[in-house]
């Protein structure tokens, strides 16, 4: 579904990402994983379009590089931000109404969707989004990337900052929503549970690919172990 090669990215003078290639088939849940600053978020950024990149990235043997970041979400591209990025003085129906303004005719069908997967979302749709707590806005950012009809998900971050409690909730969801069809790109600080339901991960440092394999091999490998799990 999606195949990455020989990825350069960054910031004006500053490269992050260096000959990073990756591929992902569809409907897998594949992880990302590193510690801060390693460019995970910078990979997400330029597969949806919001990085300049050099390389290769195709999504269904279509490049693309050239195209503008509207074009890359209208073919199935949905990126949820570390940070979730709610908008904090809307409800939370409205958050979510803006997430499926490519997908109008789909509105009443992705909500019951979302609501069934978050009902605690659905308990508060007229509620603010910015008096909810961590995990109940990144439940709604996840929510209003689902209304965007997504073939690939790409996460960033979905877990951080949050309770152990609300940690579990979102990954019993991005389990959910692969089995809905969904192919998952994560990327996460959470070594053990990102790899926990990966079926394939990368361990990324300094903007480089330095691992990859099945997502219970990583978990068992004696570098994994040490660099990010603390044994």
């Amino acid at each position: 579904m999606l195949n990455i090669e020989n990825l350069n990215a960054g910031y004006g003078e500053m490269q992050v990402l260096r000959s990073i290639n990756i591929t992902i088939a569809k409907g897998e849940i594949v992880s990302v994983v590193g510690s801060n600053g390693a460019g995970k978020s910078t990979l997400l950024k330029a597969i949806s379009g919001t990085v300049k990149s050099k390389g290769k990235i195709t999504y269904n043997h279509e490049s693309l590089l050239a195209l503008p970041p509207h074009q890359i979400v209208q073919r199935g591209i949905v990126h949820v931000p570390e940070g979730r990025k709610i908008f904090l003085e809307m409800t939370v129906v409205e958050n979510l109404l803006m997430g499926g303004y490519l997908h109008k005719k789909d509105h009443q069908q992705n909500l019951d969707r979302v609501f069934t997967l978050f009902p605690k979302l659905a308990e508060r749709r007229n509620q603010l989004g910015g008096t909810m707590s961590g995990g109940e806005q990144q439940m709604l950012a996840i929510g209003r990337g689902l209304m965007g009809n997504p073939k690939l998900l790409l996460l960033d971050e979905p877990s951080l900052g949050l309770s152990p409690l609300f940690t579990d909730v979102v990954f019993g969801a991005i389990r959910a929503i692969n089995s809905d069809g969904v192919t998952v790109l994560l990327v996460e600080q959470n070594v053990y549970q990102s790899l926990k339901i990966s079926s394939r991960g990368y361990v990324i440092e300094t903007g480089k690919i330095v691992l990859t394999g099945k997502g219970e091999e990583l978990l068992n490998n004696q570098e994994v172990k040490k660099a990010f799990l603390g044994m």
